[in-house]
């Protein structure tokens, strides 16, 4: 076997001969559990294919139906169902309509102090996704996961959520009031970015949350930014409440007057203004068509209509023949009485209004006056959030099969860099060396849509003949050495020089002899 070892900017794979998985083009990777660097609060792989150290909660949902109320939903951990790494396992929701609920203790709590908070995790929706959630929550000190339901109360909750047609990538915080103690939900604003393919290709998805010290945010996907902002200016409703509020006691004076426009009192009605006279009248000027047939009806009755043999005269009354178009006036310009047709009337004037001016009295639009606001405080540090010492997923779905992986909590970018690299990077890798090539996925389309050989001759072998043909017929150099002999026959030599590129990639790969 040709061993040949590939180095990325972050990552370098070792690679075993045993346990090798093999991708079309003979490249071959084997799966490594990724191994925490650096501090961090968690750090789970489920490589070892148990649920040690969670919790399956038990509790019911308040205010749910009673069948529907326990949080019975199952969880597994197992590969993937179309796995590019054997042995690369995580946790799974199993079930279908039914709530689910599982959480794992931190190895310590995380205090917001002076460091950012980054959490990161996998998902990949299998099935695809009809309506349901894949976040987690950061929870807040709780003595008992066995118990962790809705309202167990949380720091954070983050990740995608979709629904139908609207999809959702949260990041929530509970803020606490410094005048009341009571918590309140702070939404970050929607990202611009379309989160319509992490749902729906079924690939494995990584979702980083980066929480700094200055109060500001990163949501990435697959290591990209998506939405970004501040704590401070980019959250509803806004962590700090204003400074002056409306006065709710405020009512508007009866005699506020709000019109900008009045009728001009003074304005009088001219003395010919007619106010009777039509908007239109018959065109004095128009003359009857030439073989107009004044004489003869538009509509007659058929004559070839016969009366009905049951038509009772008593029941139904006189019988009359269906109307027809009269076929004496197909070829005259009309029939019937001939009556001049209307015009707009230039007279017209309508019924008179007085016009408008600007009112003298005019006070704007009434609005409460403002008044110092009782419930305002001013939280410039909303980052120092309420500590948390758990991890947990309380989720509902109508798709089973959500693939959770490598669950990392930590307050440092290059070690969560690190972790991803060596467990979601490698997993991307697999998951593209796996996937058809360009040429493949062409002559599949083709197979379904014929007519796109015709797209195919155009854009690409008919430009690749000409420049095939423009290369040919081009200058070449050739360095000949030519010796004559008495047989008649010569030796020649052709110089020629090329360049030899070897590939730049992100794997470690074993290449098996072809």
């Amino acid at each position: 076997m040709e061993n040949i070892l590939i180095f990325s900017n972050f990552i370098t794979f070792h690679l075993n001969k045993e346990d090798l998985k093999c991708f079309p083009g003979n490249m071959c990777v084997t799966y490594k559990a990724p191994e925490p660097m650096g501090e961090h609060f968690i750090a789970e792989s489920f490589d070892r294919g148990t649920l040690d150290g969670w919790v399956v909660s038990s509790a019911k949902k308040e205010d749910a139906d009673e069948d529907i109320a326990k949080y019975d939903g199952k969880w597994a951990v197992e590969e993937m169902k179309d796995s590019k790494l054997p042995g690369d396992k995580g946790l799974v929701l199993k079930s279908r309509a039914k709530h689910h609920a599982i959480s794992a203790q931190l190895l310590r709590p995380f205090t917001f102090d002076t460091k950012p908070l980054i959490i990161q995790y996998e998902v990949n929706f299998q099935l695809g996704i009809d309506c349901g959630g894949a976040y987690v929550k950061l929870l807040t000190q709780t003595p008992d996961l066995d118990l962790f339901v809705d309202k167990t109360p949380y720091t954070i909750m983050f990740g995608p959520d979709k629904c139908g047609e609207d999809y959702k990538l949260h990041f929530i915080f509970r803020h606490k009031n410094p005048k009341t103690g009571e918590y309140e939900e702070k939404h970050a604003k929607k990202p611009d970015a379309d989160l319509r393919t992490y749902y729906t290709d079924k690939k494995t998805h990584l979702y980083t949350l980066v929480v700094n010290p200055d109060n500001t945010f990163e949501v990435l996907v697959d290591q990209t930014v998506v939405n970004s902002g501040s704590l401070l200016t980019d959250m509803t409703p806004p962590v700090n409440p204003p400074a002056e509020i409306e006065d709710p006691d405020d009512q508007k004076p009866e005699d506020w007057d709000e019109r900008p426009k009045i009728q001009d009192p003074s304005a009088t009605k001219p003395e010919d203004w007619d106010e009777d006279a039509p908007a239109q009248i018959p065109d004095e000027d128009a003359a009857k068509p030439e073989g107009w047939l004044d004489d003869e009806p538009e509509y007659i009755g058929d004559p070839d209509a016969l009366k009905p043999e049951d038509w009772d005269e008593d029941m139904d009354g006189e019988w009359e023949a269906p109307q027809v178009p009269n076929p004496a006036c197909e070829t005259a310009p009309g029939c019937g009485t001939w009556k001049r047709p209307m015009i707009d009337n230039p007279n017209y004037k309508g019924k008179w209004k007085p016009p408008m001016i600007d009112n003298p009295n005019y006070q704007g639009v009434w609005k409460p006056r403002k008044i110092a606001n009782p419930a305002f405080f001013e939280d410039l540090q909303p980052f120092k959030m309420t500590p948390f010492s758990a991890l947990g997923l309380e989720l509902w779905s109508m798709t089973s099969d959500i693939f959770f992986d490598n669950f990392f909590i930590t307050d440092d970018r290059n070690t969560a860099e690190r972790w991803a690299n060596d467990g979601w990077g490698l997993k991307k890798a697999a998951e593209g060396a796996a996937e058809p090539s360009l040429a493949t996925q062409m002559l599949n389309a083709a197979e379904e849509r014929p007519w796109l050989w015709v797209v195919y001759v155009l854009t690409v072998a008919l430009p690749l003949v000409l420049i095939i043909v423009f290369c040919c017929t081009g200058k070449v150099t050739h360095t000949h050495t030519h010796t004559h002999r008495d047989t008649d026959t010569y030796s020649s030599t052709q110089t020629h020089t090329h360049t030899n590129h070897k590939p730049y990639f992100m794997l470690a790969v074993d290449r098996q002899p072809s």
